[in-house]
């Protein structure tokens, strides 16, 4: 079986030329999975600052919820209910909510202007728990920064000048998404019993869109992540992040580095309900995605044409079912 890898990232940044090149190599070795693992140097009380605000929030009266709903927003700011959200694999939706929320960029930005959709006002429940804005704020923009800081490591592991996606990434519509997966007892119809004889399916299986997705530690098990066509389980643990690979980096390297499919799955002896926070790391909606030159070789010709960040997100929205005009399902 390919291993998913645990690395240092501080090595990278801090250690000998030889450490450097241990973590490029591991990270593009444990990237063939889709995966890795990652030291980091993030504060562990502010996850726990964001988990315990995020909990209270979640478990208020669902119409005040609903209040932090942003019309046309699309999944990318403010609340989004159960049984909405929906894997392009599967035409049942998935078994969670979700709060979005990213940093504001500046009124007036020409990527504001330009692609208002990627760019909502955001929707912060303040009212509903005071200070979690500014703790939701500073946990956004710490783990964009880590993130920005790992791409380093891959643009360096595809043979690209280390500030490769500095640039790509600087005001992109990266997302941070907090998930309450409710107990699998208060799920309708055949999410009670739903799953695949390892568990019910919380989130069905799917690759995310972005570049890469960080993922701290959750509060209880459930993330399965595909490997050599098996589910494994991964937990992230303290100090820890795990780290997976999307579509546009799929593409952009020319497939050398794969989508990590992943899935959430609860035990059946589980009977509580689990959080999460992921965030998605975007570059630019203007980013033209093509695969680099040194991904394409005689024996890997080039396999994707040229798309647009902002069209291939669009692409994706329509079928995970967040375009509250267009439902697919």
């Amino acid at each position: 079986m390919s291993e998913i890898l645990d690395v240092d990232l501080l090595d990278f940044e801090q250690g000998s030329s030889q450490q450097r090149r241990a973590v490029v190599d591991g990270v593009r070795r444990s990237l063939e999975t889709g995966f890795v693992l990652t030291r980091h140097d993030l504060s562990e009380d502010l996850l726990d600052e964001a988990y315990g605000m995020l909990e209270a929030f979640f478990n208020s009266p669902l119409e005040d919820k609903q209040r932090w709903v942003r019309p046309g927003a699309n999944g990318q700011t403010g609340y989004t209910g159960v049984l909405v959200e929906t894997a392009a694999s599967s035409d049942r939706p998935d078994w969670k909510e979700m709060l979005n929320w990213s940093t504001p960029i500046p009124a007036g930005h020409p990527l504001q202007r330009s692609f208002p959709q990627a760019y909502p006002d955001q929707v912060i429940p303040e009212d509903t728990v005071p200070g979690i804005t500014k703790v939701l704020y500073e946990f956004h923009d710490t783990i964009a920064e880590l993130q920005r800081r790992f791409l380093r490591v891959i643009a360096e592991g595809i043979g690209c000048h280390e500030s490769f996606f500095d640039d790509m990434v600087r005001d992109g519509p990266t997302l941070t998404r907090a998930i309450r997966y409710p107990p699998m007892t208060e799920a309708p119809g055949d999410w009670e019993n739903g799953g695949s004889g390892t568990g019910h399916v919380w989130a069905a299986e799917h690759g995310d869109i972005n570049l890469i997705t960080a993922l701290p530690r959750s509060t209880a098990p459930g993330l399965q992540v595909l490997v050599d066509d098996e589910w494994v389980d991964a937990v992230a643990p303290d100090g820890q992040v795990i780290i997976n690979t999307g579509i546009m980096l799929e593409r952009l390297t020319n497939g050398q580095i794969p989508i990590g499919w992943h899935r959430v799955v609860a035990d059946p002896s589980h009977a509580g309900e689990r959080y999460s926070v992921v965030q998605f790391c975007h570059p630019r909606p203007w980013t033209v995605l093509a695969p680099v030159p040194s991904c394409c070789t005689p024996e890997q010709p080039q396999r994707f044409s040229a798309i647009s960040a902002a069209n291939a997100l669009d692409e994706v929205l329509y079928e995970i079912n967040l375009v509250e005009d267009a439902r697919r399902v």
